[in-house]
Parts: C-alpha cells; structure tokens; sequence
C-alpha cells in the first residue's frame, strides 16, 4: 500500500487530536501539515513496516517535541505552567485517540511505567480549578443521563438540557453555561450545530460536540469542530475532552 493511502484514514484523527492538544483549529492543522513535510523531506522518517496510524502520530510527536510544543494564547499560559505536558498527551492519546498503554507509550516514547503513572496524574491535574457550569444539549435522554453522570463526577454542575435547537438557545441564555456539549441531530430534526452557532453569536463558549458520524464533520473543509467525541462514546473520553475544552477555555466559569 502507498504511504498516502495507509496514512489517508488516519489524517482526519490526528487533526482531531491536534487541535485537542493545542487547543486550537489553527495551530493544530499547522502541525500536521507539519508532520507530513517531514515526511516528505525524510522518507525514512516514517516506519512503514509499523502500523501506520501508530508511526503517523510516533512522528507528529516528533515534529511537536521539535518545535517545543504549542502555540498558546495568553488566556491559557498560567494553567499551562502548572500541567506537565506529557501528562495531557497520554490521556488525549488514550482516552480520546483510542490507542492502548503500550501503544501509546511506543508514540511518546516512554517505558510503560512511564506511561501508567504519567495517566493517573493527569486526570487530577487537569480538573484542578476547572469546575464550571454545562449545558446538554441531547434528545435521548438515557445519553443525556450518562453525560450528566460523567460531568457531575467531574466536580461540575449540569445547569439545564435541552432537546431542540430553540431550547437550547432559550436556555444559554437563561443559565450563561461555562461549556455546551452538543448532538448534531435533535429531536424535532433541528440542528445542533445551528443551534451551537446560534448560542456563540451571543456567548464565548467552549463547545463539544458529539455524533455517531464524525467523518460528516472531519472532512477537511473548513469550519470543523476543534472538540468532537463519536457515540457510542466511552466516558473517559467525554472526561478528556471536557478537561481539554475547559483547560483552554480563556476564562472559564465557576459552578454556582
């Protein structure tokens, strides 16, 4: 198989994952535009005998390490200061990309035991100080119970669901929510994504979304969602992710 066509199915992850650990749509997809330049300007760079998601994010970490890692706003230097950055990629890594201990230990280059012990720091010192506020907007409502437990064993406070586009709006603006996450397909078969954009024209924001098809949404056209988890989702990953969100959020509101 060609080396475009083994990476092709993974490119839309990793820009997933880019973004994620930037915290940026920008600044992500210049890194994995600059990973696959390496690429092209060392072959050899890339171990086309591994397997080919693995070695496609075993060298965009190396291109990240290269470049000192992040390209960050000033709304997110002090909690950055205070989060070993190795800790946030492993989580990410596991709990969002889906990639096993060992595997995940072999992209980062650490021993297992590294990789073991920087995952049970990295859940604590990435919630420190990020309670908040959230709104869910789902239309299933055994969904909307799992990600009410998820989030409230986060130490946050759910302040309302909705289930149609118009509830959501008329409910970010009742409760001014710290984090929205968001279906895309609602119950009257309004749109979450409509709804979303209705809610940033009067709110900053952080946003997930969550879908059972992600590719609808990955497609390398701009815009794409900088947080998106797939359903079925595990709740380690809508863990991650929220962390993720919040840790970027430039200022992120406190629970009441």
């Amino acid at each position: 198989m060609s080396f475009s066509n083994a990476i092709r199915p993974h490119l839309p992850y990793l820009r997933r994952y880019a973004r994620i650990l930037t915290g940026s749509q920008t600044s992500g997809d210049a890194y994995v535009r600059a990973c696959l330049e390496a690429v092209l300007a060392n072959p050899q760079g890339f171990d086309r005998d591994d397997n080919p998601k693995i070695a496609l994010y075993q060298l965009f970490h190396a291109t990240w390490d290269s470049t000192g890692g992040g390209d960050y706003t000033s709304g997110v230097d002090q909690r950055l200061s205070q989060i070993t950055p190795a800790h946030r990629q492993v989580m990410l890594l596991t709990s969002v990309e889906g990639f096993s201990v060992p595997d995940m230990a072999r992209i980062m280059r650490i021993s297992r035991e590294e990789a073991e012990q920087a995952l049970v720091n990295a859940q604590r010192e990435l919630e420190r100080g990020l309670a908040t506020s959230v709104l869910i907007i789902e239309d299933e409502p055994i969904i909307a119970l799992d990600l009410t437990t998820v989030v409230e064993r986060l130490g946050h406070r759910v302040c309302d669901t909705a289930r149609t586009r118009k509830e959501a709006v008329q409910k970010a603006n009742q409760h001014h929510p710290g984090l929205v996450l968001a279906d895309i397909q609602l119950a009257d078969n309004s749109s979450g994504i409509d709804a979303v954009r209705d809610i940033l024209s009067g709110h900053d924001v952080p946003v997930i979304f969550i879908t059972a098809y992600p590719e609808r949404l990955l497609t390398g056209e701009r815009p794409e969602p900088t947080y998106l988890i797939t359903k079925p989702f595990m709740p380690e990953t809508v863990a991650a992710t929220i962390s993720q969100a919040l840790f970027f959020a430039a200022e992120p509101a406190e629970a009441s």
